[in-house]
């Protein structure tokens, strides 16, 4: 699978060229299937009007209305109800999977109730690309900051198909978002590395290489 770990989206031309590359075409001619889970896990987004702005392409994050040929909706809490053989194969046919952002564990609980996680390293050729907590959710942890909900289970771990966590949404001092100060504290509770990065900036990750593509402001702190 090739990611694209976005913090707000395909917000600048930088990141939509690095969204095209991954594709090897055109948005025009690729399938989308958009993932809204993790909006309904978060007390701060849905359900309800969030999770319809995602999916219709009207929230203030660029993913959904990027001219896609097509655009479906993959909801992963109704998965475990069907039969395998109505959304296996529309995922493996899909060119790119969509994913919103909002409770990161809950996302990940999801994805391994719906098979969803049992199915990824098959998708060789599929471009996931990850808004905020759909970004978070393929790091090994995301620390106490970002945990809102917790599984029944009670494990917060992560899916850790990358070697480094997220900490999204870099924003100056007195902003919304989180302060470079409240990005470092909460780093030194990660035990391993982690990218710190504003709206403006994506991680590209394709067979284990890590590029980072930003027209803002990022930091990369090691562990």
């Amino acid at each position: 699978m090739k990611l694209l770990l976005t913090s707000g989206g395909v917000t600048n031309p930088s990141i939509r060229d690095a969204l095209v590359d991954l594709l090897g075409k055109p948005i025009s001619d690729s399938s989308a299937l958009c993932i809204p889970t993790a909006q309904y896990g978060h007390p701060w987004v849905g359900p309800g009007v969030k999770a319809w702005e995602f999916i219709s392409g009207n929230s203030q994050n660029p993913m959904v209305d990027l001219g896609w040929k097509s655009v479906g909706v993959l909801e992963l809490t109704a998965l475990p109800s069907i039969d395998e053989e109505r959304w296996v194969p529309l995922v493996r046919e899909t060119d790119v999977l969509l994913v919103a952002g909002g409770d990161v564990l809950y996302l990940c609980y999801w994805m391994r109730q719906s098979g969803l996680v049992d199915l990824l390293p098959s998708l060789s050729e599929t471009v996931w690309v990850g808004l905020s907590a759909g970004s978070m959710v393929m790091t090994p942890e995301v620390g106490e900051d970002f945990i809102q909900w917790r599984p029944p289970t009670g494990d917060d771990s992560t899916l850790g198909i990358v070697d480094f966590s997220i900490c999204p949404h870099l924003a100056p001092d007195g902003m919304p978002g989180n302060s470079m100060a409240e990005a470092e504290r909460w780093a030194a509770g990660i035990s391993g590395p982690a990218y710190v990065m504003d709206d403006q900036t994506a991680i590209k990750v394709v067979d284990g290489t890590v590029e980072v593509v930003s027209e803002g402001q990022w930091k990369h702190l090691p562990s």
